[in-house]
């Protein structure tokens, strides 16, 4: 676990408690959030999205929520430490030890904070991998009233994806922690192989407690 001097104002799992934490990655569009939903479900892994979590504090009348807001308006990214340690807080509230982290690391900053601060390895990234022709369509048809579904604004966003996350999807590849979907296709198709994935997963968490309540016998 991480030293608990980095989370003195948060907490810390209690010693040898199993925590499994899984990051979703994939660009805008890629459909990370009908994915992290139907896991949810099937699976009981709580969903925690770092965006939302930074708004819901702009929302509270906190000081750190109005720095928060600040550093937004201004167009500066918040500091991975903040929002790293608003995932901590909001993983130690849920209650549960299965984690879905949407969205997140961004960057080898967030991921480097992450490693830091909460210290817990991801069993696996799960990668949507979509491509940009179909995020394209995907935003410009949700028809939701952002001012952002453009195909401007929706390739530059797709470009910063690029630059800053593919850093992060390489390293965790080289680790062979890398589970990657072809997200191009229909969301229950797309989710067939997310079964798979994690499925495994609890084949593998399964073995591992039998493993271990054999070798406390």
């Amino acid at each position: 676990m991480a030293d608990a001097s980095k989370q003195d104002y948060v907490g810390s799992f209690p010693p040898g408690k199993k925590i499994t934490v899984v990051f979703v990655i994939g660009g805008p569009g890629s459909g990370k959030g009908t994915q992290c939903a139907k896991i949810v479900n099937q699976f009981g892994f709580t969903h925690l999205s770092a965006g939302e979590l930074l708004r819901e504090e702009v929302k509270s009348d906190t000081e750190q929520g109005t720095m928060i807001k600040n550093l937004m308006q201004e167009g500066k990214l918040v500091p991975s430490d903040i929002i790293v340690r608003l995932l901590l807080k909001a993983m130690l509230e849920s209650g549960n030890d299965k984690f879905l982290i949407d969205g997140f690391p961004r960057n080898e900053e967030n991921r480097q904070a992450y490693e830091n601060i909460v210290n817990i390895e991801p069993e696996f990234v799960l990668f949507i991998d979509c491509s940009l022709e179909e995020m394209e369509r995907r935003i410009l048809n949700r028809n939701q009233g952002r001012d952002d579904d453009n195909v401007t604004t929706v390739r530059r966003r797709f470009g910063v994806f690029q630059e800053s996350t593919l850093p992060v999807i390489q390293h965790y590849e080289k680790l062979g922690k890398l589970r990657r979907v072809d997200g191009d296709r229909q969301p229950d198709i797309v989710f067939e192989d997310v079964k798979a994935v994690f499925a495994q997963l609890n084949i593998q968490v399964a073995s591992t407690r039998k493993r271990e309540g054999t070798e406390k016998c």
